[in-house]
């Protein structure tokens, strides 16, 4: 019988916040990139929350910041990053909903935009199985610039879920979706268990009519 998995995205569902402008606040706070920079993240950052700009351009962009600078660093920096600023932000429902699929025998699966130097240390921090997430380009261990492949939204999400579930024996069909975002509408539709978290307001309009489960996960616990 095919397996069933539970795929969880990172910011606003799993997380009470969003990573992406907690980290370019954070590099301000530590004297690492200057204001204008910062006030330009946050510009994109806004831009995107109002459908003004893609998750892809975006990423591409911060990347291209990262170029000639050192993998290892980052990895390190995000680990000190994520026990200082992130884990406290674990919704204790994200924490509840994991446990329940686990108690079933699901696979659990981070499935986010956002890279693994912050998703892998959530998902070993919450036991989960697999990361799928976006990925970027080095070269002898140092950043070029460049995404490693498309970022992993939209219909991205949806191509990196089905080559795991192919590899892994899941049908996508029975499994559950946790997001809040309406850009990752494709996948709420791939699985057979979409359940919409935090909603942005074009997502929450969306479940509402077609039925679909709408959950807050604020409180942290």
């Amino acid at each position: 019988m095919p397996r069933v998995a539970a795929f969880f995205d990172m910011d606003r569902t799993v997380l009470t916040v969003n990573t992406a402008t907690l980290w370019v606040k954070y590099q301000h706070k530590r004297g690492e990139i200057s204001r204008f920079k910062l006030i330009r993240s946050l510009g994109w950052a806004m831009r995107y929350r109002l459908a003004l700009i893609d998750v892809e351009t975006v990423a591409r962009r911060v990347v291209a910041d990262l170029a000639g600078s050192w993998e290892h660093d980052m990895i390190e920096k995000c680990r000190r990053w994520y026990d200082e600023e992130i884990h406290h932000t674990i919704a204790g429902a994200a924490r509840k909903a994991i446990q329940i699929h686990r108690e079933q025998g699901h696979r659990l699966v981070l499935l986010t935009a956002g890279t693994s130097y912050v998703a892998g240390p959530l998902a070993q921090a919450l036991g989960l199985d697999a990361v799928l997430c976006s990925r970027l380009e080095t070269r002898d261990g140092r950043f070029t610039g460049r995404l490693d492949g498309p970022a992993c939204v939209g219909k991205w999400k949806v191509a990196a879920s089905e080559r795991w579930a192919e590899r892994e024996g899941v049908d996508l069909s029975r499994c559950s979706f946790y997001t809040d975002s309406y850009s990752d509408l494709a996948m709420l539709e791939r699985v057979g268990e979409p359940k919409v978290v935090n909603p942005d307001p074009r997502l929450l309009r969306v479940a509402r009519r077609r039925g679909w489960p709408v959950m807050s996960w604020d409180g942290r616990k």
